[in-house]
């Protein structure tokens, strides 16, 4: 047999970090700029032709806040004409019907909002600025009448645990496609809300929470930084329709200077697309390459049985230990010997 081969899926892209919320879990403490060294049109396009030269990722176009590009119709409309299925992550609140119309036009094939509370007050709380939930709100209808697709993005913590229930039925109102459910990884400005992550025992319940209201099956639904949600889903009978901790191994993120890391969370510096480009650092990117060797982790990851679809959090590893192979610090599974 061959070496096993890492085809690049998904490719997260902080096209800048300029920002115009200050949301208290923000891991890249995004805020209005200028920042300096941030990637020009042309090295978004070198690195567009680098891309499709041996992948054929889905690229989510990130920030910061990416409609505060004045160049960001034409790097989608870019990416779109080389074959990429380009997706963006929206705060809302800059989203008229123009700008709604030119991300589709563009090419744009899904929008995603984020909703971290049920309501004003919670969701405004979350995000650090008044008006920010109706500005969600409004950014929904708009994109409804625009027929271009959204999805919703919600980071648990303990500030909302207890509203989740609330905030899908919300979020099926709203008529978005999918709901896709962060668990809290504390970096950047999330660095403030340490203490305010769930407990072990309160990750895996809600763990399971989630998992029944994905068996209902009425709406799209994917749980992030969370690897162990996929173990929750084989003990339950049901086919884990994605392994566990992608970071490095399918999935890279490229920041708005052209770092490339494993994931937006594990800030492990893995190379410098704008120098070398995003081929050479997928395949020999040093930090890509441990994260790919499974043997390698360490602690009760290394040796359980759930290692391939699980992994555990890799950036939740780096962020408490300082090490992205060590065990995950808020897994309560105890292997059976």
């Amino acid at each position: 047999m061959g070496e096993r081969t890492y085809p690049l899926r998904m490719i997260a892209w902080e096209v800048t970090r300029n920002c115009n919320l200050a949301c208290i879990h923000c891991r890249a403490s995004a805020a209005s700029g200028p920042h300096e060294g941030e990637l020009s049109t042309e090295e978004c396009r070198r690195i567009i032709d680098d891309i499709v030269s041996f992948s054929e990722p889905t690229v989510i176009v990130t920030g910061g806040e990416p409609l505060m590009r004045p160049d960001i119709f034409e790097i989608i409309e870019y990416g779109d004409r080389k074959g990429l299925r380009m997706v963006i992550a929206l705060n809302g609140t800059l989203l008229d019907p123009l700008a709604a119309q030119n991300l589709k036009s563009s090419g744009i094939r899904r929008v995603s909002l984020s909703l971290d509370g049920k309501d004003r007050q919670s969701h405004d709380s979350f995000r650090g600025v008044d008006g920010s939930f109706d500005a969600v709100i409004r950014a929904s209808r708009i994109l409804r009448e625009t027929d271009l697709p959204f999805q919703i993005n919600t980071t648990v913590t303990t500030l909302n645990v207890g509203d989740l229930k609330d905030i899908y039925k919300l979020t099926m109102f709203l008529g978005a496609v999918a709901w896709h459910v962060f668990l809290l990884v504390p970096v950047g400005r999330g660095t403030g809300l340490k203490g305010k992550e769930l407990s072990a025992k309160e990750y895996e319940d809600v763990l399971h929470r989630l998992h029944d209201i994905e068996r209902m099956n009425e709406l799209e639904m994917k749980v992030t930084c969370a690897p162990h949600y996929y173990r929750i889903v084989k003990e339950g009978g049901d086919t884990p329709k994605s392994a566990g901790c992608l970071a490095g191994k399918s999935f890279m993120f490229i920041s708005h200077r052209g770092t490339a890391q494993p994931c937006g969370y594990l800030e492990a510096d893995s190379g410098d697309v704008r120098e070398d480009g995003v081929k050479k650092v997928w395949e020999d990117s040093d930090v890509f390459r441990r994260l790919r060797d499974l043997q390698s982790y360490k602690g009760k990851c290394g040796g359980c049985r759930y290692i391939s679809i699980c992994g555990g959090c890799r950036a939740r590893a780096f962020e408490s230990t300082g090490s992205y192979l060590e065990e995950e610090p808020l897994c309560s599974y105890k292997q059976e010997e």
